[in-house]
């Protein structure tokens, strides 16, 4: 990926720290780090080392580093349980709205570079066209509202501070395509029974947590050198547009379940508590303006699927698989599968809803 590997002003490696390591696009972004020569993994503080929800910390904690301190912090963490959103307001503002808001101060005020991860939610998701950067923002649940105020409080904070917004996150862990194979899985044993049910008529674009995070290094490394320095609002995801039913449709060919029927169904046959946005595709032309461009998405899945995070038990032609054994997600109940979202994280509600976290 470009832009080229660059060293940091001292020229020394370029250190980054990491919030939200455990999650999806945290546990990518640590391996990326720990896997380029070029730079150096700061900190990745666990829940234990650090409650990134008491910002009154944050400084204390940062200061007995100052001999270690990053030249960059990227912010995978948030509260991204989008259905829970609606029924604790409170505990989402503070973590997506105030925590982002007093880490983009307290580096500031120290010389760190931030760059903060936001959502697909942030917009109303009625567009017809991907929604740039610079279009009026119009969140239709509390999980969205709440990113869009983050993005507001990093801004105000440190107006040179970058907002990186994506959608549709699959990586390690739990996420949509785990749990599109283990119904798959379900219905090859017999334990499942009729087509998966999954929606149709919500359309974005899927994005591997592993190209991202290489993305987002990119952009620290932007940072550090000279000349162009990306500050503001920035879009980023995999090519290419779909439904989650065409998402569904490519994992199970691609993974060796070709033969399974999926019905596309409408969103409201899945009532949720915060609405979903019906279009939530990004336009990335100011990445890509920067050298910074992300594969189409059907071949950031097949490298999923081939890659060190795959589900190995659940993909029916791996060399590896011995038996359709359930992994990753939790067991449900045969049923239908559509979408919900996180940090733009889709989750499966079949009918148990699932939350993916990243």
């Amino acid at each position: 990926m470009s832009p080229e590997g660059r060293r940091s002003a001292t020229g020394t490696r370029l250190r980054i720290g990491v919030l939200g390591a455990a999650g999806q696009i945290g546990r990518c972004l640590v391996r990326a780090i720990e896997g380029s020569a070029d730079l150096e993994l700061a900190f990745a503080p666990t829940r234990a080392e650090l409650d990134l929800g008491e910002p009154d910390r944050i400084g204390p904690w940062l200061d007995r580093r100052r001999t270690t301190l990053p030249d960059c912090v990227v912010n995978a963490a948030a509260f991204t349980k989008v259905d829970a959103c609606e029924s604790q307001p409170e505990l989402a503002r503070r973590l997506n709205a105030r925590m982002p808001g007093a880490w983009a101060r307290a580096l500031a005020e120290r010389g760190i570079a931030f760059l903060h991860l936001s959502t697909d939610y942030v917009f109303p998701g009625d567009g017809r066209r991907p929604y740039r950067e610079d279009d009026p923002t119009g969140p239709r649940c509390v999980y969205g509202l709440t990113k869009r105020d983050g993005e507001r409080a990093v801004l105000e904070a440190d107006p040179s501070a970058l907002v990186v917004r994506t959608s549709w996150v699959f990586g390690p862990g739990r996420n949509f395509v785990l749990a599109i194979l283990d119904q798959a899985a379900k219905r090859r044993t017999g334990e499942a029974t009729g087509p998966l049910r999954v929606v149709d008529d919500q359309q974005g674009s899927p994005t591997a947590a592993g190209d991202l995070a290489e993305a987002l290094v990119a952009l620290c490394r932007l940072r550090a050198g000279p000349g162009r320095e990306p500050r503001g609002c920035l879009h980023l995801r995999n090519a290419g547009v779909t439904t989650w039913y065409g998402f569904a449709r490519a994992i199970l060919d691609q993974a060796g379940y070709g033969d399974l029927a999926i019905e596309p169904v409408a969103t409201g046959v899945f009532p949720t508590a915060a609405p979903r946005p019906a279009y939530s595709v990004l336009d990335t032309g100011r990445a890509a303006g920067m050298g910074i461009s992300m594969r189409a998405w059907t071949e950031a899945l097949a490298g999923y699927l081939a890659g060190p995070d795959r589900p190995t038990s659940l993909i029916a032609n791996h060399p590896l698989t011995s038996g359709p054994e359930p992994s990753g997600p939790e067991p449900a109940g045969p049923g239908p599968v559509g979408p919900e979202s996180t940090l733009s994280d889709p989750t499966l509600s079949d009918p148990v809803r699932r939350k993916v976290s990243h």
